[in-house]
């Protein structure tokens, strides 16, 4: 197999710590495999992988025009000279002129479904690229039932031609954090003794945080010692959030942290008194899972895939601010749940793991080759 990892971004959000977890878990399972990637990216996986074939890309691989381009003319020769019996697309593009087979990773139908949560010009070019994918590839690889149940329903995917491979979790990450490790994120948030709530992701339409800020004001404004809401991740384009913050009032504290680095995520997710993601739709929901190891209690919605992930082992709440107050007050006044579900959580992450991930993709190689051969 090669993977083609040249459109994993470099500030490693949900699609850089898939293929990244991929490619080391299919390296450890001793599958036959190449990468060809950005050459920043060369060393990272010549270290996850170090029995897997590792092949820089040209340096012109930087900006998406050059990177399709590369994907459509130069990809097919490589996998031509290497002798691979299938290409590995992870994120909705896939070489049209291949002449191996071809599977692509679908990570979700938001584009279609609401396509105002993203950039007009994005909506379209994956609305595009959906679409090719599900006719040109052997085999598209969804991360979920739900994903799986809206590409068929919005894109008329063959079901057939869908494979469910769930994410996993890494737990070297992704863990129960030491006291120490709690208190040096406290430290670096200049947080003190004072309790907070979580959110990590991209600040983007999706993502609900607009909503996320105005319940957290909601259900702590008349509590003696609130605690503080922390928003951690990458700035996104969502216009409202600013909105949002701008109405806050002053005495409930909401922090951006901007981004954080992996070594501190385990003490800032299992740290808080609740981690929420009060998500408008997920493809698969990895911050969910990622919290959940974290031993969080995790609250979250059930749009799309993300019950798939939290089962009974999360909090679940409505979109919208007051939904979101609710339910975020009902936690902060029950410590005892709050430990239930933290419990269930690092319980039920141990069912997703990269390995069992690896074995599906692994099966759906072997699927796409004999489709292919076939054809």
């Amino acid at each position: 197999m090669l993977i083609d990892a040249t459109a994993v971004p470099a500030d490693r959000g949900g699609v850089g710590r898939y293929v990244d977890s991929l490619v080391a878990a299919l390296d450890a399972d001793g599958a036959r495999l190449s990468v060809v990637c950005q050459p920043r990216d060369a060393e990272l996986y010549t270290s996850l992988a170090p029995r897997t074939r590792v092949i820089p890309a040209a340096d012109a691989v930087a900006t998406r025009t050059a990177r399709l381009t590369w994907e459509q003319t130069t990809l097919p020769r490589l996998a031509n000279r290497l002798g691979v019996a299938v290409v590995h697309s992870p994120h909705y593009t896939v070489p049209l002129a291949n002449r191996v087979a071809s599977v692509v990773t679908l990570h979700d139908a938001t584009f279609f479904t609401d396509a105002v949560l993203h950039s007009s010009v994005k909506a379209r070019f994956f609305r595009a690229w959906t679409r090719a994918s599900l006719r040109r590839a052997a085999l598209c690889v969804v991360p979920s039932r739900a994903t799986a149940d809206e590409l068929a329903r919005v894109a008329g995917a063959d079901r057939r031609l869908l494979h469910i491979a769930q994410h996993g979790v890494e737990t070297e990450r992704f863990h129960p954090p030491t006291p120490e490790d709690v208190a040096a994120v406290r430290r670096r948030l200049s947080l003190g003794d004072t309790p907070y709530v979580a959110f990590l992701g991209a600040l983007e339409p999706r993502k609900n945080v607009p909503a996320l800020i105005r319940g957290f004001a909601q259900a702590v404004r008349d509590r003696r010692d609130p605690p503080a809401l922390v928003l951690a991740g990458q700035p996104g384009w969502d216009s409202q959030v600013e909105r949002a913050l701008d109405a806050v009032p002053h005495r409930v504290r909401v922090i951006r942290a901007g981004y954080l680095p992996f070594s501190s995520l385990a003490g800032f997710l299992g740290g808080a008194e609740v981690v929420a993601y009060p998500s408008l739709g997920e493809g698969f929901g990895l911050p969910v899972l990622e919290a959940m190891a974290c031993g969080a209690a995790v609250l979250t919605t059930r749009r799309l895939s993300l019950p798939e992930v939290g089962g009974d082992a999360v909090a679940y709440c409505g979109v919208g601010a007051g939904d979101i107050a609710a339910a975020l007050s009902e936690l902060l006044d029950d410590p005892a749940r709050r430990a239930e579900l933290a419990a269930a959580a690092v319980v039920r992450a141990k069912d997703f793991s990269w390995s069992t991930s690896a074995a599906r993709h692994r099966l759906a190689y072997e699927r796409a080759a004999r489709t292919y051969r076939l054809r």
